[in-house]
């Protein structure tokens, strides 16, 4: 029997919370969706993400309102996926930030995966006809962008700790603050997705480098914020280890000659005991294996995935 396909059936609305991570530094979790963010400067505001559509933008930026009325000034995408991009028109920011990267995989491949992700996950696509087009940033970087805040609240630093989850994966860093938005570079409590990943890159010298900051409080792409030094480390370590066990299944049964079936059913069994339970985890999985399956054949770039190919792939493996 083929369970429903990717997140499709996931119709329930998630409880959404506002944590206030410092003085002007703002957080919007929601139980395993996509976590967003906003950062004051003395007369502006930077926010990370965008969430799927302007309606869903427009919901959060009311909550955001109610803390503070400066002006967008930046809105920084950490990369190119759908559910974090298409709803950019909602801010009316000055700037759109991205790396160099991901305004090359929005070209690229854009256009597919806004169709590939409005189809695993309908309920995050509020009234997707509000959506104008494709994101496009106008400045992006290839190493360090950083943003002055003003008014002794210090620096904003945009980094690119190398090729992770996509190819052109940012993290936002607060010195003083000792406060980083990764991404999906880090999950907290949260299962990954890698189908568009480097999985041997992510899991050592790019999470070493997302390490090395220092932070003592994280937002992950999904899942809650990551608090204390301890806290950091542990969602480091969580999405360490869940790289390490999909690189040690696939990589068994590819160099057995085993089949990806038998790679994806390997996976599952590893993993589901500790991340089974967490969000994405079944929607994931399939499209994760077959991107690690495929990196493992010598295919250094990911396959484009379509509404076409996503469907396949999972009658494939989660028949």
């Amino acid at each position: 029997m083929v369970k429903p396909f990717a997140s499709s059936a996931d119709l329930g609305e998630q409880r959404q919370s506002l944590e206030v991570l410092a003085e002007g530094v703002y957080a919007l979790t929601a139980e395993g969706d996509p976590n967003v963010g906003a950062i004051e400067g003395e007369d502006f505001l930077v926010c990370f993400e965008a969430l799927a559509t302007p309606v869903a933008a427009r919901e959060w930026l009311a909550r955001l309102r109610e803390h503070t009325d400066k002006p967008i000034r930046y809105l920084v995408l950490s990369h190119y996926h759908a559910v974090r991009v298409l709803g950019a028109s909602a801010f009316g920011a000055d700037v759109i930030v991205t790396h160099d990267k991901t305004r090359e995989l929005i070209a690229e491949r854009g256009a597919e995966d806004w169709a590939s992700e409005y189809a695993r996950m309908p309920r995050l696509f509020k009234e997707p006809g509000s959506i104008p087009g494709l994101t496009w940033p106008t400045a992006t970087f290839s190493d360090r962008f950083t943003i002055a805040l003003g008014g002794g609240r210090g620096d904003l630093v945009l980094a690119y700790c190398g090729r992770g989850h996509t190819e052109g994966d940012l993290v936002a860093w607060l010195p003083e603050r000792r406060v980083m938005f990764a991404g999906d570079l880090v999950e907290s409590q949260a299962a990954l997705y890698t189908g568009d990943a480097f999985h041997r890159d992510w899991s050592t010298t790019t999470l070493d480098r997302v390490a090395a900051f220092g932070a003592e409080t994280l937002v992950g792409g999904r899942g809650a914020v990551a608090r204390g030094k301890q806290g950091v480390e542990a969602a480091i370590a969580q999405t360490r280890d869940f790289l390490a066990v999909m690189l040690r299944e696939v990589g068994r049964a590819h160099e057995g000659g085993g089949t990806l079936k038998e790679a994806f059913a390997n996976t599952h069994r590893a993993l589901e005991p500790r991340y089974g339970a967490w969000p994405i985890f079944e929607h994931c999985l399939p499209f994760n294996v077959s991107r690690l399956w495929d990196e493992l054949d010598g295919v250094e770039r990911p396959v484009i995935w379509t509404a076409e190919r996503d469907r396949a792939v999972w009658e494939q493996l989660q028949s």
